[in-house]
């Protein structure tokens, strides 16, 4: 059904541009393959990477996450070893700093602090119940209110007597716990000190390694990670995970990548069972993906060109036209006016839908197509999956489309507000519990297919996470043939391009 699984992706500082490296089926089966030769114990991440070499020949890379190396693993990152002496001296102070605060946490003073303690707890309270038992006696004789003046005094006597022995047995008990309580305290400050002292060294040591570590990336670019993130804080460990060791070797020895993977192996976790594969982590990995994959910018598939016009194979994922935002400037207008090209789209595709894109090189080119597509006279066919087996063989589906301001680009079916919406479908394959479908939308409201397969056949389109599609590594849409007059030569242009998924 999918040869991907994910895709490592960033946005290149350089260009602005999405670039994206899949993890593939055949990725996973080399990771797997390597699964059974792994004996460590150690649960912890690691990865493949497929690489081409300049003979063309595929290279595999492997590497395991942390510090340590292994023949025949892809070494931690170059610059560590510029700075071991410094690192050793730092390490061997704070296993020092380690062990004074663990002989500080174990002084005697806690445990003599808390015997001593439990034992004047059970003197006062054994003192108080035989006060309270005394008292209680005195008051029973007082109140017979037969007892003369000097049997009286000799009663206050008493109370006088046991409240000297409450106040001697605590003053006992201060003069034994005191000393032990400030042994205590400066202990508890000197271990405040140590951890800070011991948090000022581990950050002086993490800047230092991130000042020594050098990423390098497929445009030729080396920078060290301090300067790579800039004020960004970095948690520690970054640049140890499979990923950027992957793909900074594979930069170092002119490999261009194909696919990577990366699983868990070892005692599983909370968050991470053996076996399983796992994309990037979101502190450590994905802020060095945009910097890691620059250099690895995918050509745009052009399938038609002439003096007029140009049709290209748009990716899923990527914009036609760039939006307001930063995150949204990778776009296939963009990319060509990198190149010098100043293209205008006629028509759009979903960021998420692949497939033909129409572009004109002049205003003039522009109006006419335009008006094919406006009078309906350019064909469009689709391919789509979806995650049921439906029952139609075909049909059109004519439901009304309205999108509220409000909720953009949501559209709804809405027989008030709604414009005339018509798509044809056709079943042209079931795979397994999948169904395999063509559609031809008569008329070009947004999101027309995906709403029509949703509200229309009941079913979303496979990975449409927008209108309830089953989860997949992509939406499962593709714009697979386009038919048109050329306004220039007025021949018909047929288009058709093979679908990917």
């Amino acid at each position: 059904m999918k040869e991907v699984t994910y895709y490592y992706q960033g946005i290149c500082p350089e260009t602005g541009e999405l670039l994206r490296l899949p993890r593939t089926l055949l990725a996973e089966q080399i990771a797997q393959d390597l699964m059974t030769t792994i004996t460590n114990p150690e649960g912890k991440m690691y990865g493949i990477l497929l690489g081409e070499n300049a003979a063309g020949e595929i290279e595999i890379l492997k590497a395991f996450s942390g510090q340590g190396e292994a023949a025949g693993w892809v070494p931690s990152l170059v610059g560590r070893e510029k700075i071991m002496l410094e690192e050793k001296r730092v390490l061997q102070l704070l296993e020092t700093i380690k062990q004074e605060i663990i002989s500080l946490q174990s002084i005697p003073e806690h445990n003599l602090y808390q015997l001593n303690q439990a034992n004047f707890e059970r003197k006062i309270q054994a003192l108080q119940q035989q006060h309270q038992s005394n008292k209680q006696e005195r008051d029973r004789l007082r109140n017979l209110g037969d007892l003369n003046s000097e049997e009286l005094e000799n009663l206050n006597n008493l109370s006088r007597q046991e409240k000297r022995a409450r106040k001697q047995l605590k003053q006992e008990q201060k003069q034994v716990l005191e000393p032990l309580i400030e042994k205590i305290n400066l202990a508890h400050q000197r271990i405040i000190e140590l951890k800070q002292q011991r948090r000022n060294l581990s950050k002086q040591l993490q800047e230092l390694l991130y000042q020594s570590y050098c990423l390098n990336n497929f445009s030729g670019q080396s920078l060290s990670l301090a300067k790579l993130m800039g004020s960004n804080l970095l948690p520690t460990g970054t640049g140890e995970c499979c990923a950027p060791k992957l793909l900074n070797y594979a930069a170092m020895k002119g490999l261009k990548p194909i696919a990577m993977a990366e699983f868990w192996w070892g005692e599983s976790n909370r968050d991470r069972k053996q076996g399983e594969f796992y994309g990037a982590c979101q502190e450590r990995c994905q802020p060095l993906m945009g910097f890691l994959l620059s250099g690895l910018r995918s050509s745009l598939e052009i399938i038609y060109e002439d003096e007029g016009i140009i049709a290209i194979n748009k990716p899923a994922g990527l914009l036609s036209v760039a939006g307001r935002y930063q995150d949204s400037q990778d776009a296939v207008v963009n990319r060509f006016r990198r190149q010098g090209k100043n293209l205008i789209p006629v028509h759009r595709l979903d960021q998420e839908t692949s497939g033909i894109l129409l572009l004109a090189k002049s205003l003039d080119i522009y109006r006419c197509l335009s008006q094919q597509f406006q009078r309906r006279q350019v064909e469009k066919i689709y391919e789509a999956i979806l995650s049921e087996i439906i029952e139609p063989e075909s049909g059109i589906i004519d439901l009304p489309l309205w999108g509220n301001p409000q909720n953009r680009p949501y559209q709804t079916v809405d027989w008030q507000r709604g414009k005339a919406s018509q798509t044809y479908f056709k079943v042209v394959g079931k795979e397994g519990n999948y169904s395999r479908l063509e559609f031809i939308p008569y008329t070009g409201r947004t999101h027309q297919i995906r709403v029509h397969s949703q509200a229309g056949l009941g079913i979303g389109i496979l990975g449409d996470r927008l209108y309830n599609g089953k989860q997949s590594d992509r939406l499962h849409l593709h714009a697979k043939q386009l038919s048109f007059r050329h306004p220039q030569t007025e021949t018909k242009i047929d288009l058709i391009i093979p679908t990917p998924f």
